[in-house]
């Protein structure tokens, strides 16, 4: 029998709400008696003046451990906490395109509420391996380093991997701006408000600013909501994806989503392990990466995630789990930026997976001539420089010596400069010689 609308939003009504008491306050974590929850639902907690918002971030035999979403608002031991109804979930649908939100889907654009389609699992939903598919279609970068020698795939997950002040923020918007999808899911986890405005002051500005999505949650946030943001960017690219359409999300960074999610494991009393990061960091990264990719339904998201790395210290993780996990990396160059070079695109320590795959014969061959010798050059660099080496002492050198300089021209590219693909194979063709050989 059908209840009358009446008895049924009764019948749905929480006439008791469960609540639990704080009985710690500790920096950044609260431990509380309860309510019953499970990791990752969402609580309350009266402070004094105003509710700080908390997520669950373990759970024992003694109670909760709570990391704030919001600043500390003077809350106390004794202060009550209720559990919030839909924690765990994002909101999503067409009304978030062209809009800037922050962690909890709020707009702060100035543009007005957002029209909420659905809700979703904030852990989302990784696709089975057979319901994958392999990349079939080359993204196309405008970029004449990464189409040319580190063709890029639909659904294909990359990484870049860079120090400060070489070009990172730039890069990003050009990719951004350049590659032809149907939505561009924008990330900013960590960064600076005043990169933030930038940033989508130039997306707003653009023709097709409805592309573009902006979730952002910056350094002063709580390591909570910083981590957050990352699966809500997950959750609209995923929902997007899952109607066809082909969805570029760009993360920058995983480095500071890997310190927010640190900063959590540490409050809920997790190990630390090699540079203090804790096991939920090593079990959270996978599944980010998990999450994107080309499925047979047509969908696909191709990420673009950064990676800070300032050195080539083998000793940090992150660095080292993160290259294992994509399915290529691009590696960002200082020497290349202090001489001017932009992209800063190191094409001898970067690689593109699917690369081989998409590439026809005679592209496959004229870019192998162009990174053999590039890498020969760099292997003899010193000696060169130096004066140390004769001409004619070796012939391979040689060869790289004289191709060098087409090479270095072909990959200088100006940030406002979109090269079509016919173009940047007959230029490729050109700086590697006529045939291309390998």
């Amino acid at each position: 029998m059908t209840l009358h609308p009446f008895l049924q939003r009764l019948r749905d009504l929480e006439l008791v709400r469960p609540i639990g008491f704080v009985r710690k306050v500790a920096h950044g974590h609260f431990e509380a008696t309860g309510p019953a929850c499970t990791v990752g639902d969402l609580c309350e907690v009266a402070g004094e003046g105003a509710a700080v918002r908390v997520e669950v971030a373990a759970v024992d035999e003694a109670g909760l451990i709570l990391v704030p979403l919001e600043q500390n608002r003077q809350v106390r031991p004794g202060a009550r906490v209720t559990a919030l109804p839909g924690g765990g979930s994002a909101a999503v649908g067409d009304g978030f395109a062209g809009r800037a939100i922050d962690a909890f889907g709020r707009p702060f654009d100035g543009g007005g509420a957002i029209a909420v389609e659905a809700r979703t699992a904030l852990a989302g939903s990784v696709p089975r391996p057979l319901d994958r598919a392999a990349p079939r279609r080359m993204v196309k970068t405008g970029l004449r380093a990464i189409d040319g020698l580190l063709t890029l795939g639909e659904g294909q997950r990359v990484g870049i991997f860079a120090a400060a002040g070489v070009g990172k923020t730039s890069l990003l918007e050009q990719l951004a701006g350049q590659i032809e999808c149907d939505r561009v899911v924008l990330c900013l986890v960590g960064e600076r408000g005043r990169e933030v405005e930038a940033i989508w002051r130039t997306l707003s500005a653009r023709a097709d600013a409805e592309r573009f999505t902006l979730v952002a949650a910056t350094s002063d946030e709580t390591a909570a909501l910083r981590a957050r943001a990352a699966n809500v960017a997950l959750c609209l690219a995923e929902h997007w994806r899952d109607r066809g359409q082909h969805v570029l999300l760009v993360v920058d960074s995983v480095t500071r989503l890997a310190m927010a999610l640190r900063e959590i494991g540490l409050a809920a009393g997790e190990p630390p392990t090699v540079r203090a990061y804790t096991p939920n960091v090593f079990a959270a990264l996978p599944r980010l990466v998990e999450r994107c990719g080309a499925t047979g339904g047509g969908g696909a998201i191709t990420a673009v995630m950064t990676v800070l790395s300032e050195t080539d210290d083998v000793d940090d993780p992150i660095v080292e789990v993160m290259k294992s996990l994509l399915d290529g990396h691009i590696v960002l160059s200082r020497t290349l930026a202090e001489r001017g070079h932009f992209p800063a695109i190191d094409v001898s320590r970067s690689i593109s997976r699917q690369a081989a795959r998409l590439m026809e014969r005679q592209h496959a061959s004229a870019a192998r001539t162009a990174v053999t010798q590039l890498g020969v050059y760099d292997e003899a660099r010193v000696m060169i420089e130096s004066g140390v080496y004769k001409d004619g002492a070796n012939a391979e050198i040689d060869q790289a010596i004289a191709m060098r300089a087409k090479l270095m021209a072909f990959l200088r590219q100006g940030q406002s400069e979109n090269s079509g693909f016919a173009d940047t194979l007959s230029g490729l063709r050109t700086a590697a010689g006529s045939g291309g050989h390998a």
